[in-house]
């Protein structure tokens, strides 16, 4: 039987294991909870003359097998013979993996970012009980999951067991796994530290999801009343204005233009009813695609960030999910550049992403990150200090995550903000239009009074 030598995450001493081919090298190993990244013959144990030499597993699905020519023909055959089962397992392998992409496209599992960060949390505390990883995956897609996800769990298992890394393996999920959690589940097992790792991510998930949270509730209210809001003076423009004004009609030479407006609005709806939801989508359809394009989309992001109280609002939010995912990344051992780059995407506003894209470029260019991100304005000076502390000291992912949570309590404070001012602007807003629709029934009652005098 050949003798395979490997080596596994976080170590970098090598081993050896007895098996009739390398698959079932690989599958003995994570059977044993142990994650390959290299698996090879063995050529001094194996049987095979000096001469004779394999490269296998490197860690992705590529395999490169070959076999130098040997003097002895006992040994070719043994060679041979082993090839052949490899060379089998390489088609079947390539076969499966082209059966789990085609279902894939067929059906991608996707999670919530709640489930995200359940999935995520479940799978920390499976590895720090000491489980195998698969055998870990394997129970977390018994539990309470989807047809949907249990399929995508099933092929990051199967990927897994193949001998890829579970970065990689979620990875090829597509966009179920955001860019974040895949590149620090690739830090964690690089650094040999993946439990450690995944409850940082997990913790991280948690926040943001709780951050979103709080965001969506705070603004409910203030939608719920808006749109209320829309609906009454449709209700009155159409229905009830236009039975009083029919009653002066004839009697007024000239109607004021308050009332020629709402006269006028008033025959729209009544007249165009039914085209008024087709536009609304339509309308509403355009501005997407229209804010997609990177000019558009940076213009209303630059002119947002200037609006009094939401502007505050957005930027705290940005600068929050900033901090707290740029000290994860860093705590993880990823690079600055590599870890701004990938905190770039939680920002949701793309004139602070452009200012990430300069950090990025003085960071490659050998300047600090503190910089650029003063000169924007759009960070706030307490952050800019904490990143030039943390550059010059050494401490800069301790000091980003002692940071996060002030600047997460800071984004309280500007929702509560928000939810108290917006309601009384709205209110404004309904008392204008009513004293607009009000005004616009009483000038001609009142031009009426003074005719009759």
């Amino acid at each position: 039987m050949p003798t395979f030598r490997y080596q596994s995450t976080g170590s970098s001493a090598s081993a050896t294991i007895d098996a009739p081919d390398r698959a079932s090298a690989v599958r003995e190993l994570v059977r044993r909870g142990v994650t390959p990244t290299k698996v090879e013959i063995d050529a001094g144990n194996s049987g095979f003359s000096g001469n004779s030499g394999f490269t296998g597993y490197q860690g992705n699905p590529g395999r490169t097998i070959g076999a130098r020519s040997a003097s002895n023909g006992q040994a070719l055959r043994t060679a041979g013979t082993v090839a052949g089962h490899i060379a089998d397992e390489a088609v079947t392998g390539g076969a499966l993996d082209m059966a789990a992409s085609a279902a894939g496209l067929i059906a991608r599992g996707t999670m919530s970012r709640a489930e995200m960060a359940a999935f995520i949390r479940e799978l920390a505390t499976a590895v720090q009980a000491g489980l195998p990883l698969v055998q870990a995956l394997r129970t977390i897609a018994k539990q309470g999951r989807s047809d949907r996800q249990r399929a995508m769990l099933g092929r990051i298992i199967e990927e897994v067991e193949h001998g890829k890394s579970l970065g990689d393996a979620m990875a090829a999920q597509g966009r179920s796994f955001s860019e974040l959690t895949v590149n620090l589940v690739r830090a964690g097992e690089a650094s040999g530290k993946l439990d450690e790792v995944l409850t940082q991510a997990a913790d991280l998930l948690d926040r943001d999801v709780k951050l979103r949270r709080s965001v969506t509730a705070a603004t409910l209210y203030p939608a719920i009343l808006g749109v209320l809001i829309v609906v009454a003076v449709i209700v009155v423009v159409t229905f009830i204005v236009p039975k009083i004004l029919k009653s002066i009609a004839g009697q007024v030479v000239s109607l004021p233009w308050p009332t020629r407006v709402v006269q006028g609005v008033a025959g729209f709806f009544a007249d165009w009813w039914w085209l008024i939801i087709p536009a609304v989508l339509v309308g509403f359809l355009v501005t997407v695609r229209t804010f997609r394009k990177p000019g558009p989309r940076m213009w209303l992001d630059t002119n947002l960030l200037a609006v009094p109280i939401l502007g505050r609002l957005l930027r705290d939010v940005a600068v929050a999910r900033f901090t707290r995912t740029l000290g994860t990344l860093v705590s993880a051992g990823i690079p600055a550049v590599s870890a701004l780059r990938v905190t770039k995407g939680t920002l949701g506003n793309k004139a602070m992403e452009r200012v990430i894209d300069d950090v990025c470029d003085q960071v490659s260019a050998g300047r600090t990150i503190a910089d650029p991100m003063e000169k924007s304005g759009y960070f706030p000076p307490m952050l800019v200090q904490i990143v030039n502390m943390g550059e010059r000291s050494g401490r800069l992912d301790k000091l980003l995550n002692q940071a996060a949570g002030a600047f997460e309590d800071r984004t309280e404070t500007s929702v509560k903000l928000f939810t108290t001012a917006l309601p009384p602007l709205l209110v404004v807003m309904l008392a204008c239009v009513v004293g607009f629709v009000v005004l616009s029934i009483l000038l001609p009652l009142l031009e009426l009074q003074e005719a009759v005098r």
